[in-house]
């Protein structure tokens, strides 16, 4: 095992036949982040090659998880076996971004969401896995049972681990992604239900560790399609290979902060208002925006519950703190009203020349965010160009704030810290089908008061 924890395991292909990002942080309290470009040749018939910005938002819990695209509950752990219960996001479905004249006038096949139950079973000579999935969004409504083997080679600072997987798919599953309607039949394009069919993926991944927490990622695969879904007329290649770039950073390490008798808990309560549409992210930054929208305003309140993982990184003024997050939207009758849960990783920054006297923190935060529904002004700015929303999106938090307690001279009072911040959800410019290809969000400026306790 790397020193970090961390062990190579990339999807087969950003799809359906996704491998879970299992075994990526193993031990119980790690947190990671990290990002995967993928390459692939799309299924659909006129839709060239498909690229995917994957991030990777990791966690590994004692009892939960979260793997990029999937979380959940371990109900079984132990040196051989895991079972797991999770949701999944399924990132298959009609490009977004263009799509191709096979597919015009067609209904659009959205990327599904999955329960299901996973099994795996580890010895000497390999790794098996068993799942069973299921759509509980309302897309699909199909099913899916995949059957896996994995061996992982290590030596040094290199991993390599070929993949063989295979995932039977009831008709259901395929007929919505692969299969043409009635009401969809032109003259160039025959109605078609491929029925049930299995599909199998061939792959190789490797990892190169660069230090005890930085790792490199990178893989190839190849996915061949059911004969059934490769006979579809909006289906152009049975065999789609991919190919995977990235890398992750594990915050987690020898020493857990998080577990220590004395580690603090943070907990922050903050009030911001919605900007207007062309105030970014970057304006606010710079200084060039930082008013709030006077038409149509809309607000939020929060709470935020953090806990250290890193201290004085490498003997700098650096420190890493996990934070989870809830949000209520206040969006005044525009539309109702929604909460929003938010999972990050925050890097806190106090070496400034005047920190001894009046303690000064720079703080960005990275993570992802949950939403119930796409705050208004989401909603409405994509609604403006005709683009879907996601409830899920990327999460940014910078944030500067001073010690309330080195202001006033209350040693009480040294760690209460009062500042400004920006909530901040973006689709990392539609590159990722994670986050539903969308390429606007939101930016709340914000007033707070955090505080350890």
């Amino acid at each position: 095992m790397a020193a970090t924890g961390l062990s190579m395991a990339l999807p087969a292909r950003a799809d359906a036949n996704l491998e879970p990002l299992t075994n990526i942080l193993p031990e119980p309290g790690s947190a990671g982040l990290g990002v995967v470009t993928h390459f692939e040749r799309s299924p659909y018939l006129e839709a060239g090659n498909r690229y995917d910005i994957l991030p990777l938002y990791l966690y590994e819990g004692r009892q939960f998880f979260l793997h990029a695209n999937r979380g959940g509950v371990k109900l079984k752990m132990d040196d051989t076996q895991r079972v797991d219960l999770f949701v999944e996001q399924r990132l298959e479905g009609f490009p977004a971004d263009r799509l191709p004249a096979s597919l015009a006038g067609m209904a659009t096949r959205d990327s599904g969401i999955d329960l299901g139950l996973s099994w795996r079973y580890r010895q000497s000579w390999g790794t098996l896995q068993a799942e069973f999935l299921h759509d509980i969004g309302g897309f699909s409504k199909g099913s899916e049972f995949r059957l896996g083997y994995t061996y992982d080679w290590r030596s040094g600072p290199w991993s390599l681990r070929p993949s063989l997987s295979v995932a039977l798919r009831d008709a259901r599953l395929n007929n919505y992604y692969y299969g043409v309607q009635g009401s969809e039949a032109t003259a160039g394009r025959a109605a078609y239900s491929p029925g049930a069919g299995i599909n199998t993926s061939l792959g190789l991944y490797g990892s190169y560790d660069l230090s005890q927490r930085w790792r490199l990622l990178a893989g190839v695969s190849a996915t061949v399609l059911d004969r059934q879904i490769k006979d579809s007329p909006i289906v152009q290649k049975r065999v789609l290979p991919g190919v995977y770039v990235g890398a992750a950073y594990d915050f987690g390490g020898r020493k857990r902060e998080w577990a220590q008798e004395n580690s603090p808990t943070w907990f922050k309560l903050l009030y911001g208002k919605a900007t207007d549409d062309g105030c970014h992210l970057l304006k606010i930054a710079t200084g060039q925006c930082l008013s709030t929208a006077k038409v149509n305003p809309t607000s939020i309140t929060a709470i935020q519950v953090g806990k250290p993982f890193l201290q004085n990184v490498n003997g700098w003024p650096l420190d890493f703190v996990g934070y989870a997050g809830l949000a209520s939207h206040n969006d005044h009758g525009l539309q109702a009203n929604g909460v929003q849960l938010d999972l990050f990783m925050k890097a806190f920054y106090s070496g400034f020349p005047w920190s001894d006297r009046v303690k000064t923190r720079l703080g960005m935060g990275v993570g992802v965010s949950l939403a119930q529904r796409a705050p208004y002004i989401e909603a409405s700015s994509q609604a403006l160009e005709g683009k879907p929303t996601s409830r899920m999106l990327n999460y940014l938090d910078p944030t500067l704030d001073v010690s309330l307690g080195d202001l006033l001279g209350s040693r009480v009072l040294k760690d209460t810290f009062i500042g400004l911040g920006v909530s901040h959800r973006s689709g990392i410019f539609g590159s990722s089908r994670l986050l539903g290809n969308v390429s606007g969000g939101s930016n709340y400026i914000y007033t707070y008061v955090e505080s350890a306790l």
